[in-house]
């Protein structure tokens, strides 16, 4: 299989590290700045995933570079802010059976790329393993929770190609399932990283202090319930009956093997780049304004986030 991973970032790493490890012809795109520090076009991994070392069959800086690939797969491991951008740049490389996998976080990225090149193309994931860059071009899996999870949340794409491409990523030692309950599925992960990742950037924690203490747990359960109401009055689906269910499973499933864990935010703000807020609570408090809905610890939160970026 032609894989293009958009974005060498600690996902995309893990991804391209691992797919060309295993056989697949693996391209990249990163930035200008980052190019020069990649070393024959080879990208590493440790931790969790195994010690893997690839050599990429190319990397470029723009998908200008790319021509006549015929690509099978494009994996778009970019922040949620640069998704329209990306979506719109990898246009011209779609071919007749072209897909995209959206290997994101947050809310918004199926929409956006459905919008721009159909949702028979759009593959969703939910991704719960957490990775950060070591040094430029090798990656570390600091945390893994569950599997990746695959799907097509409006039926668009045959089951036969997705378990396909769950094959081919399980072969790389990349744990993968196919859902028809992915949509739901990721919002369990925007619940579980609304919930932990700005206030651990804030307080610059791991999930372990934020769930010790009483005082960042009730801030977390209200960002919860307020995600829960909105949810309702939008008529989306979630897994869990009501906000009190899901955080039993929080707290006694999803923190515990996270909870050493630092946010995504919290290397984002440390490093002097923007966060993935807007994609979080931030699109939480859009929805509620939608809707005509109050959620003012979602909101605050937001605010937060977006004073301490403009701090640093």
């Amino acid at each position: 299989m032609k894989i293009l991973i958009f974005g060498l970032g600690a996902l995309g790493t893990v991804f391209a590290t691992s797919l060309k490890a295993s056989g697949e012809t693996v391209f990249g795109i990163t930035k200008d700045k980052y190019i020069g520090k990649i070393n024959n076009k080879t990208l590493e991994i440790k931790g969790l995933f195994g010690e893997k070392r690839a050599q990429l069959d190319n990397i470029f800086t723009s998908s200008e570079q790319i021509q006549d690939r015929d690509l099978d797969l494009i994996i778009v491991s970019v922040k949620a802010y640069d998704t329209e951008t990306v979506i719109n740049q990898i246009k011209h490389l779609l071919g007749q059976n072209t897909l995209v996998l959206l290997a994101q976080n947050g809310y918004g990225n199926y929409e956006i790329a459905s919008s721009v090149i159909g949702k028979e193309r759009v593959i969703l994931s939910r991704i719960i393993f957490g990775a950060k860059i070591v040094e430029p071009a090798i990656a570390e899996v600091t945390v893994f929770a569950d599997d990746i999870v695959i799907g097509q949340p409006d039926n668009m794409i045959s089951e036969k190609k997705l378990n396909e491409i769950a094959d081919i990523f399980n072969k790389a030692g990349l744990p993968t399932r196919v859902s028809k309950e992915v949509y739901a599925i990721l919002w369990d992960k925007i619940l579980y990283n609304s919930a932990l990742n700005p206030l651990g950037a804030i307080l610059e924690c791991n999930y372990g202090t934020l769930a010790k203490h009483e005082e960042t747990r009730k801030i977390m359960n209200k960002i919860v319930e307020e995600i829960f109401n909105v949810a309702k009055f939008k008529k989306i689906k979630l897994n869990w009956a009501d906000y009190k269910e899901y955080l039993n499973y929080f707290y006694e499933k999803l923190v515990p093997p996270t909870a050493k864990h630092f946010p995504s935010m919290y290397y984002d703000i440390k490093n002097g780049k923007k966060t993935e807020i807007d994609a979080f609570n931030g699109a939480i408090v859009k929805l509620a304004k939608q809707c005509n809905l109050s959620v003012p610890v979602n909101e605050t939160i937001t605010n937060l986030v977006k004073v301490k970026e403009n701090l640093i």
